[in-house]
């Protein structure tokens, strides 16, 4: 009986569910920044390899998904 009390007493494993909650609340503001920035990121890309390419081409939005 001692050890369940022991056992629900201790509070040494609390530090790491904050972690992995802290952790996760970190990886979700990540993927919707990525989210949000991604066709704007995918544009400035595209452009840059039309200008690489030497292409007459402009680049349009549409193509980034």
């Amino acid at each position: 009986m001692n050890a369940l009390i022991r056992f629900l007493k201790d509070e040494e494993g609390a530090a790491a569910v904050e972690y992995g909650l802290l952790a996760a609340l970190i990886a979700m503001v990540v993927i919707v920044g990525v989210r949000l920035l991604g066709t704007n990121i995918c544009g400035v890309f595209n452009g840059i390899a039309l200008v690489i390419k030497g292409t007459n081409q402009t680049y349009t939005w549409t193509q980034c998904s």
